[in-house]
C-alpha cells in the first residue's frame, strides 16, 4: 500500500485556519478518483434505468401472462428484493473497506455489479423454462444488491477523503452526475429500442441488449479502479497503526455511532425516496397508471435528468459556499410544499404540464444529489467511515428507497388514490427536515479524524 507521503505532502505555507499538519493532494489523483468512483455509480444506475424503463416488458418476459398489474408488481418486487440484501452487503464490504482499503473493495463491488447485470441478459424467459426464469432473475438481482451494498458508501467515502475541504461539495456532486449519466444512458437506450423495435421484438430479444452491455462497462470500470491509490485519510490511519488495520468491532462501527447513524438514515430516506420516485417509478406511473404514451413519457423524464446534470455541479459548488444544511433543507421544504402541485400538473396529462411538474421535482432533487455525497461521509470518523456509512445508508435505502416503486404501486392499488406518490414524498420530506435540523454543518471543514486538506 502506498504511504501517505506518496499521496500527499505537508502544506508549507498555511493560511487562515490551516495548520502545518494540513495536506495537499495531487489534483491529478483527485480527478482520477472522482472519475473512477463516478463510473461505478453510473454503472449501477445504468442498470436501474434499464430495469425501471423496461419494467413492463420484463413483466411479460419473466412472469405469467394475465394481469398486467400483477406482472408489474412482480417485476418491482424483484427490483425491491435486491435492496433487502443491501444491508448484508454493507455489513461485509463496509468493515472490509475500513480494514483492507477503500480501493480494493470498490474493485470487488465493480466486478459483482457487472456480473449480476450481465447475467440478467442471459436468463431464458418464463415461456421457455417456467418458474426458473423469475427465480434466476431474483438470484441475479440479489447479487447486484449485495454488491451495491458497498458501492455508494465506498464511492462517496473515496471522493470525500481525496477532496480538498473547500471543494468537497463540488467534487462529491460528480458522483451523482455519474448516477444521472448512467441512468440517462440506460433509459435512453430503452427509449431508442422502444421506438425502433416492435413490441414482439422487444419482448423476444431486444430487452437483453441493455443488460449485456454491462459486461464491457464493468471491464472499463475495473481497470480505472485498479489504477487508483488509497485515499490520504486511509493511508494515514494505516500508518498510525504501524501495520495492517486491526479488526474494527461491530460495536464501534454501529452502536458507537448511533447519533450519526440515525441522522444518516433520515437524510438517506428523503434522498432516496424522492430519487427512486422520480427516476425509477414515474416512468411506469406515466405509462401504467395515467395511460400516457410510453415514448413521450420516457423522453420527458430523460429531459428532466439532463437538466439535473447541468445544474448538479453548480449546486455542489453552492453547498461549499453556503453549507450543506441550507441546500438540503431547501430540498426538504420544496418537496413538502410542491409535491402535490407538481403531481397535479403531471396528472393533467399534457406534455407541457408533465414536463413542468417533473422539472420542478427534478430541480428539488438536485438539492439532495449535489449535497449528500459530501454531507454523509462527514458524519463519521475515518476509522469507521466506510463501515458505518454502509450500514446507515443501506438500511435506509432498503427499507424506504428501493421499495418506493413497490409500495406506491401497492398503495394506489389498495386505495385508488392517484396522489399517493405526492403524499409519500411529503412524508419523506418531513423526516429529512428533522434530520437536517440536528445535523452539524460540515462544509469547508476537515472530515472527522482527518487533518485539514487542500
Amino acid at each position: 500500500m502506498p504511504s501517505a507521503a506518496a499521496l500527499t505532502h505537508p502544506a508549507h505555507t498555511p493560511r487562515g485556519p490551516e495548520t502545518p499538519d494540513a495536506v495537499v493532494v495531487d489534483p491529478a489523483l483527485v480527478k482520477r478518483a472522482v472519475k473512477a468512483a463516478a463510473l461505478g455509480n453510473a454503472m449501477e444506475w445504468f442498470d436501474f434505468g434499464v430495469y425501471s424503463y423496461i419494467a413492463v416488458t420484463l413483466g411479460k418476459v419473466f412472469f405469467p401472462s394475465g394481469n398486467p398489474t400483477a406482472q408489474l408488481l412482480s417485476t418491482f418486487g424483484a427490483f425491491a428484493a435486491a435492496f433487502l440484501v443491501r444491508p448484508l452487503g454493507g455489513l461485509v464490504f463496509g468493515p472490509l473497506g475500513d480494514r483492507v482499503g477503500r480501493q480494493k473493495v470498490l474493485a470487488v463491488t465493480m466486478i459483482m455489479m457487472a456480473a449480476g447485470t450481465f447475467a440478467i441478459g442471459l436468463i431464458p424467459s418464463y415461456a421457455t423454462i417456467g418458474v426458473g426464469a423469475p427465480l434466476l432473475l431474483l438470484a441475479a438481482r440479489l447479487v447486484q444488491g449485495f454488491s451495491t451494498g458497498g458501492e455508494y458508501a465506498g464511492a462517496s467515502t473515496f471522493i470525500a477523503e481525496y477532496a480538498p475541504d473547500k471543494k468537497r461539495g463540488f467534487l462529491g456532486s460528480w458522483l451523482e452526475f455519474g448516477t444521472l449519466a448512467g441512468y440517462i444512458a440506460g433509459a435512453g437506450l430503452v427509449t431508442l429500442m422502444t421506438a425502433l423495435l416492435s413490441t414482439e421484438d422487444l419482448v423476444s430479444w431486444g430487452w437483453r441488449i441493455p443488460f449485456l452491455i454491462a459486461g464491457p462497462m464493468g471491464v472499463i470500470g475495473l481497470y480505472l479502479r485498479l489504477r487508483l491509490e488509497e485515499t490520504p485519510a486511509f493511508a494515514a490511519e494505516t500508518e498510525k497503526a504501524e501495520s495492517s488495520r486491526p479488526k474494527i468491532p461491530l460495536r464501534e462501527m454501529i452502536t458507537g455511532q448511533w447519533p450519526a447513524l440515525l441522522l444518516c438514515v433520515g437524510l438517506v430516506l428523503v434522498f432516496n425516496v424522492t430519487d427512486y420516485m422520480l427516476l425509477s417509478y414515474m416512468p411506469s406511473y406515466l405509462t401504467s397508471e395515467l395511460k400516457y404514451d410510453e415514448t413521450h413519457g420516457l423522453l420527458v423524464v430523460l429531459a428532466v435528468m439532463a437538466l439535473m446534470m447541468v445544474v448538479q455541479p453548480f449546486a455542489g459548488a453552492l453547498s461549499d459556499r453556503v453549507g450543506r444544511r441550507p441546500v438540503i433543507a431547501a430540498g426538504c421544504a420544496g418537496f413538502l410544499l410542491l409535491s402535490v402541485p407538481a403531481l397535479l400538473l403531471i396528472r393533467q396529462g399534457s406534455l407541457f404540464a408533465i414536463a413542468l411538474g417533473m422539472g420542478a421535482l427534478g430541480l428539488l432533487l438536485v438539492c439532495f444529489t449535489a449535497a449528500m455525497p459530501s454531507a454523509l461521509p462527514a458524519l463519521f470518523p475515518t476509522r469507521v467511515r466506510y463501515g458505518s456509512l454502509s450500514v446507515g445508508f443501506n438500511i435506509s435505502v432498503s427499507l424506504f428507497g428501493g421499495t418506493t416503486p413497490l409500495v406506491v404501486t401497492a398503495l394506489i392499488g389498495a386505495t385508488g388514490n392517484m396522489m399517493m406518490p405526492a403524499y409519500y414524498m411529503m412524508a419523506a420530506a418531513v423526516i429529512g427536515g428533522v434530520a437536517v435540523w440536528f445535523m452539524t454543518e460540515s462544509a469547508g471543514r476537515p472530515l472527522p479524524g482527518s487533518p485539514p486538506q487542500r
